[in-house]
């Protein structure tokens, strides 16, 4: 861990002294930032003093005892101590769940108002940094006017920090995010980790503050997936350990980033048909598996979106890029662009569709089958290619990705599009 001549330049007050709060100000003291921890608790203010943990978590005592006595990790009960003495303030309170299950932001706003008022006692530019768990939005919303007429930053820095091993978290992180409209700002509070040698991810607040819902819905699916396929191997007899340890040797498709960019609904001649055939199974064998079998119909919600987008798109000519199920492939079976188009169709909207790989007197079998069964003229609908579509189109659907040679003469082409299948790219 190497630090600077210059490291810090900041002074930083942690707001909460839970879990995420206690570990911040011990970690970040243990960097080298003075830092004051402040808590309506005085048990937890009393224990920081006395350098010690206010809690259990692995390693953490051993760091409050250090940097106390070093004097560089100190606590108060008074937000207008903390404020006087610092430069920014990380807020670490709790999110709890109303009875609704909506998030309660009422220690978020508890906080920003006494750091509010602190400020206006003793004017001074101050950075407030969120790392509690809130929606998209709550920065602006709830925290920002709280310092109107201030000179106060509001930045979002979530934290990743698993309860056991929240220290290790903190000092070798995986992810360090920064969201803020002001990248002096977001840069002040990446420099805090700048000892841990990672680099931090600088991006908008509302990115930031829905990165961390995404990172745990993700971990919660993840374990539901690894359970439920688990009680259908065993079901069946195959060892579920073995079973999801050989799946995840796969870093290329399995444990990786593939699949995980937001798009089109998927389709095709296996994950529809397998998904169907695991639900039906596991049905017969009296097994419930309530993720699996959400699946398709999730994937069903997701097409409805994509089609009620187009069909708020002005009544024109609407031209489709893409009709497999996805690139570089001219399979149509289950392909969620004959859904579309049989809508569109329906309600009566003027379509045509050049897909590159499609030739319709070149497929045969069931790939012809499932698209004549949907749509009998789908030869009259077909251009010849992109140029001929573009020419004829008032609106480009693209539901799939095309090359960046297609790309660019897309975006060039001047007519409108709907990037279903994610941001083109030139």
């Amino acid at each position: 861990m190497q630090l600077t001549s210059d490291y810090p330049k900041n002074r930083v007050a942690v707001f909460g002294l839970g879990y995420v709060g206690a570990v911040t100000a011990a970690c970040l003291s243990e960097l080298g930032c003075p830092v004051t921890g402040v808590d309506r608790d005085p048990l937890k203010v009393d224990a920081l003093l006395a350098g010690k943990s206010p809690f259990y978590e692995p390693g953490l005592d051993g760091i409050i005892r250090r940097n106390a006595a070093a004097r560089r990790l100190s606590a108060t009960a008074s937000a207008q101590d903390a404020v006087e003495r610092t430069d920014i303030a990380l807020v670490c309170v709790g999110t709890p769940s109303e009875r609704n299950g909506n998030l309660s932001v009422e220690q978020l706003r508890r906080v920003s108002a006494e750091i509010a008022e602190a400020l206006r006692r003793s004017p001074k530019p101050y950075l407030v940094t969120v790392r509690s768990t809130v929606f998209p939005g709550t920065c602006e919303e709830v925290v920002a006017p709280a310092f109107e007429g201030l000179a106060v930053q509001v930045v979002c820095n979530p934290e990743f920090l698993r309860e056991g091993a929240a220290v290790e978290d903190f000092m070798q992180p995986s992810l360090v995010v920064v969201g803020s409209a002001d990248p002096q700002a977001a840069a002040r509070v990446a420099r805090l980790y700048e000892p841990l040698g990672v680099t931090p991810h600088l991006v908008s607040l509302r990115t930031a503050e829905m990165i961390k819902y995404a990172c745990n819905a993700f971990h919660a699916v993840k374990i539901a997936f690894a359970n439920e396929i688990g009680a259908m191997a065993s079901k069946l007899g195959a060892p579920p350990e073995e079973v999801m340890e050989t799946l995840c040797r796969d870093v290329k498709l399995n444990a990786s980033a593939a699949y995980l960019k937001p798009g089109f609904a998927f389709g095709g001649s296996c994950l529809p048909k397998d998904l169907r055939a695991l639900v039906f199974r596991a049905s017969r064998l009296d097994l419930r598996l309530p993720l699996l079998e959400a699946t398709l119909p999730s994937n069903g919600q997701h097409l409805g979106r994509a089609i009620q987008r187009v069909m708020d798109l002005p009544a024109g000519r609407l031209g489709v890029f893409g009709l497999s199920f996805k690139e570089n492939t001219d399979d149509l079976r289950e392909s969620p662009v004959i859904e579309l188009l049989e809508h569109l169709i329906g309600k009566g909207r003027d379509v045509r569709v050049f897909d590159p790989q499609i030739r319709l007197g070149s497929i045969y079998g069931s790939n012809r089958q499932f698209v004549l069964t949907a749509i009998p003229h789908i030869g009259r609908l077909m251009a010849e290619s992109l140029d001929e579509l573009l020419g004829w189109a008032g609106h480009v659907v693209v539901t799939q990705r095309p090359s960046p040679e297609m790309a660019r003469k897309i975006l060039d082409s001047g007519v409108p599009v709907v990037e279903l299948a994610g941001p083109l790219e030139r």
